[in-house]
């Protein structure tokens, strides 16, 4: 079975046993395989790529000459979005590994999970930021509870009218809900491609850009495997993208549980977010920041 409620950890709530049923019937039937070639075409650094034989494990590698990127064939309005990484290994400082949604306009929308490299024993930071009609600014970073460099890990956003949630191996980590009742605009318009980037940010990924790349170390290379996605797929014209699996009630908040994880994340491994930044970048902190978990 792919990762329909796996993903997200969500319980049958007040759902009928039979409607469950249905969705996770309809995901399997329409979920889209996890063959890069099937569902991917390269972005840049075309010499940079490599995938496996069996054409389910991608890598991304950056040197000196050039990173790499990705991005899926198909655009989507809503839906789940899973990719397995496994991120550089030792001293990654310096280096951006980016998953992320986004939208081709330049009031763009965009979902964002920035891997920020480190030293050796510091560890990675998880950014995580939402645009919405190409106003950003809404990051948040944790530290990561496993060395996500060890193994592949799934990294998840399921994506609707509602609300968004961001979640590591089942573990929501942030959810940013549809506010426009107080002024905030909502992706909702904007059908978005998935992406994935490799690529030299040392200006600002680690202590503000204060640790620089250590070429020596290259070539760096992180891994790729088991996409499923069950997303709107905005070209099909004759598809709408309301009344699916992810539009049920049951998707509209987070269970009990999951609010209990985000919670115990929130407490244990965010050191910085921006609805509390003290350093005076809000006269005001955002409108959202009074309602969202």
């Amino acid at each position: 079975m792919k990762n329909f409620p796996r993903l997200l950890g969500f319980k049958r709530g007040p759902l009928h046993i039979c409607s469950v049923l249905f969705m996770i019937l309809n995901f399997l039937l329409q979920g889209e395989s996890s063959n890069f070639s099937e569902n991917f075409g390269i972005l840049w650094g075309k010499d940079q790529f490599k995938l496996s034989n069996d054409g389910q494990t991608a890598h991304l590698t950056l040197d000196r000459a050039s990173g790499s990127g990705f991005s899926s064939r198909n655009e989507y309005l809503f839906g789940s979005f899973n990719m397995r990484i496994k991120l550089i290994a030792g001293n990654s400082a310096g280096i951006v590994t980016a998953y992320y949604l986004s939208s081709a306009t330049s009031a763009h929308d965009e979902i964002d999970f920035e891997f920020l490299g480190n030293l050796p024993r510091k560890g990675y930071h998880l950014q995580t930021n939402v645009f919405a009609t190409g106003v950003g600014n809404r990051e948040q970073r944790i530290r990561l509870w496993f060395d996500p460099s060890a193994d592949f890990h799934n990294y998840s956003i399921v994506w609707n009218q509602n609300q968004i949630v961001f979640s590591v191996d089942s573990v929501p980590i942030r959810v940013f809900k549809n506010n426009e009742g107080v002024g905030v605009p909502y992706l909702k318009n904007q059908p978005m491609k998935i992406i994935s980037t490799l690529w030299n940010g040392e200006d600002w990924a680690t202590d503000g850009g204060r640790v620089k790349v250590d070429w020596s170390k290259a070539p760096f290379v992180a891994s790729y495997q088991a996409f499923e996605v069950d997303g709107c797929v905005a070209s099909a014209s004759s598809e709408s993208c309301t009344g699916h699996w992810w539009d049920q009630s049951l998707f509209s908040g987070l269970s009990r549980d999951q609010l209990k994880k985000l919670r115990w994340v929130k407490r244990k491994y965010m050191f910085y977010d921006y609805c509390k930044d003290k350093s005076g970048r809000f006269s005001t902190p955002p409108p959202e920041c009074a309602i969202n978990p």
